[in-house]
């Protein structure tokens, strides 16, 4: 892969829809807006409003857990700019992006990261130092979500309903993921497979037989 002299990032998985573009390690432009619904009608305007069009030598896109159409949109676009631009296009957990967030803030410390997962379940996943996941993503009811949790910092949109089931002395970060932050990442976290992150099963099954 070649090292790229800059950087497009694109973040859909949540309700959040952000878009970045970088030289190097240096954030140029960005944008972060919630809102909701509606990524595929403000995903590529957003773009668009970057310098230079957003172009770039390489694309970071959010592989998710999270939405499944905002999951899909964001690597649709990031696969047909980076086959317009020949650029390269790497993928990122979307929980991953949110803990190395975290970490900025409460330096290195291990944490959980809980997200709205759907269906009234949450995503979640426990992070050591250096936003190395412990284990794999889990979408689980809140009760279950309490029972796995490692640590008392907790990040994400679902982070102060889970600190207010464990009590104590927990901390909750509620932030959503933000490609203007995609900087804190690091090689390990990226990966050329652009196949989306789920975190759960269909809600629609094939029937047996």
């Amino acid at each position: 892969m070649r090292t790229p002299k800059r950087t497009l990032a694109i973040e859909t998985a949540t309700e959040a829809c952000s878009v970045a573009v970088f030289e190097g390690d240096q954030l140029l432009a960005g944008q972060h807006v919630v809102l909701g619904r509606g990524h595929a009608e403000r995903l590529v305007p957003m773009i668009q409003a970057l310098p230079d069009n957003g172009k770039a030598d390489r694309i970071l896109v959010s592989l998710g857990p999270g939405s499944f159409t905002g999951v899909r949109i964001g690597i649709a676009a990031a696969r047909a700019l980076g086959f317009a631009w020949d650029a390269d296009v790497q993928g990122y957990p979307t929980l991953t992006l949110l803990a190395a967030m975290a970490q900025s803030e409460r330096p290195d410390a291990p944490l959980m990261v809980c997200m709205n997962g759907g269906h009234g379940e949450w995503f979640v996943q426990n992070y050591s130092h250096g936003s190395n996941p412990e284990s794999e993503v889990q979408s689980l009811t809140p009760d279950e979500a309490v029972a796995v949790c490692n640590y008392q910092v907790i990040a994400g949109n679902r982070a102060q309903e889970m600190a207010d089931q464990l009590g104590g002395q927990s901390v909750a970060l509620n932030i959503l993921p933000d490609a203007r932050k995609t900087y804190l990442l690091r090689e390990a976290h990226l990966t050329t497979n652009l196949a989306p992150i789920y975190g759960r099963g269909p809600d629609a099954k094939l029937p047996t037989g």
